[in-house]
């Protein structure tokens, strides 16, 4: 029964590639740990980034043979896509390692440290790079475990989702897209919102509602009214109207090309990132890392120097007066938020989206609908390839091409284009000498390359 991290030193990960999971296996290993893994993705002979970077760190991998667990292993970690059928379960089950998942394993470590969760629907990984940046601009020496990559990060030649620092304080993200939110019970828990996605909203409340019960002290964003409502009287919430009564207030919101600024109770704040919704994660950071002793002056020091996380807003260059701008969003809420973002960079944007998977797509289908069309300009546009499919059990009965028609009915401008390495073609026409072209889309490994590609091609 693994009831600590000091029940385990020789840990196995199953997936390891995955972000969730490289994160959880760099932390261990940072923190004295014997650690290794295995992926589909591993294969001897081809070259994987994800893994070289793993094993520059001391992270012996695999390819999913069952190969890398012996009779020294004592614990052996899987995600919630890893079944029975893969060798490396087999042969723990064999052996009798204790096997327990991601989630379970990341509570555990929380319970560790003093640990700030950050929740929501939306700007979870924003959020927690900004405040690890600022705890660690003000000398606390933080950990973070992240579902994204931290520019600052890699840029040391890491993979970015992860850091072990020698202070007490360890940011997480607490998802509750697969309920494991609830497992956890921070020192702080922050809810930044609540939205549509992947589950309807009556079971996000409940989750939240446990993650508030189970957090020592509890902050939320008072400009969201279903986050508002979890709200409590022991600490001072944020918000950015002038008309709340909570402890820290962002106002003066104002967005320069690729560069936003306003103030939080009066100390002026600039960054280079663009979106409101970017203000919001800041002040959200900035609430928890003054409750936790940094001036707010020290936030918006350290805020000026952020830069960013991996496929959130990233900022690919401009190419014959055409911005190209790559993002994760992949709910409607963040959709939407990320073509406002674009807007006031120029006069026209044509957006690209990629949904993930056919019961999603299905499930958000009128909402995606509704926030995208809500936010169009007569002179903006946006396109769609077909849903990425993982593999597994689906019913294939909705289109990505089904959105379009639907938006199109609105009186937008909207079109498909069936294999996304068409598009360029299709929307060169549509370019013009002062507009953004924004990438949208998640989970699919392979848009990082799509986007590098259209970079190519521009």
């Amino acid at each position: 029964m693994i009831n600590s991290i000091n029940d385990f030193h020789r840990i196995f990960f199953i997936g390891i590639a995955g972000t969730g999971m490289s994160a959880i296996a760099q932390y261990l290993n940072g923190t004295g740990k014997s650690v290794s893994g295995s992926d589909r993705y591993f294969k001897n002979g081809e070259p994987n980034e994800t893994r070289q970077k793993l094993e520059v760190e001391g992270i012996l991998c695999f390819e999913q043979d069952g190969t890398g667990i012996n009779e020294k292993t004592n614990l052996v970690v899987v995600s919630a896509a890893v079944e029975e059928t893969v060798p490396e379960v087999q042969k723990a089950r064999q052996l009798n390692i204790p096997i327990i998942k991601r989630s379970e394993l990341l509570a555990l470590i929380a319970k560790s440290r003093k640990t700030i969760a950050v929740g929501g629907t939306s700007g979870k990984s924003t959020t927690s790079a900004m405040l690890f940046d600022i705890l660690q601009f003000a000398g606390m020496e933080p950990s973070i475990i992240s579902g994204a990559g931290l520019v600052s990060i890699i840029r040391e030649g890491k993979i970015g989702n992860a850091k072990v620092g020698n202070g007490e304080l360890l940011v997480i993200e607490a998802d509750e897209s697969d309920g494991s939110i609830v497992q956890y019970y921070p020192e702080t828990g922050l809810l930044l919102n609540v939205d549509k996605d992947h589950k309807e909203i009556d079971v996000l409340m409940d989750v939240f509602q446990t993650f508030k019960n189970n957090s020592s002290r509890f902050v939320v964003n008072q400009s969201h009214p279903l986050a508002a409502s979890l709200s409590q009287e022991l600490t001072q919430d944020f918000c950015h109207h002038d008309h709340c009564a909570a402890g820290y207030v962002a106002r003066d919101f104002r967005q320069s090309g690729l560069a936003i600024t306003f103030s939080i109770n009066h100390v002026p704040f600039e960054l280079s990132v663009v979106g409101r919704h970017n203000m919001e994660n800041a002040l959200a950071a900035s609430t928890i890392a003054n409750q936790v002793g940094v001036d707010l002056a020290t936030c918006a020091d350290a805020l000026q120097r952020y830069e960013g996380i991996y496929r959130r807003h990233q900022v690919m260059g401009n190419k014959n007066g055409v911005w190209l701008i790559d993002d994760y969003a992949h709910n409607p809420a963040k959709c939407a938020a990320s073509i406002e973002a674009c807007q006031p960079i120029a006069p026209k944007v044509i957006a690209w989206f990629q949904p993930h998977g056919y019961g999603p797509t299905r499930f958000l289908r009128n909402d995606f609908v509704e926030e995208i069309s809500r936010v169009l300009r007569p002179q903006d546009e946006i396109w769609m390839s077909e849903i990425f499919y993982a593999g597994g059990t689906a019913t294939k009965d909705i289109s990505a091409n089904d959105l379009i028609q639907d938006i199109r009915a609105k009186g937008k401008n909207a079109f498909f284009v069936e294999n996304r390495n068409e598009l360029l073609q299709h929307l060169r026409s549509h370019l013009t000498e002062n507009c953004v072209l924004l990438l949208m889309g998640a989970r699919d490994p392979g848009l990082e390359a799509f986007a590098t590609s259209v970079w190519n091609e521009l």
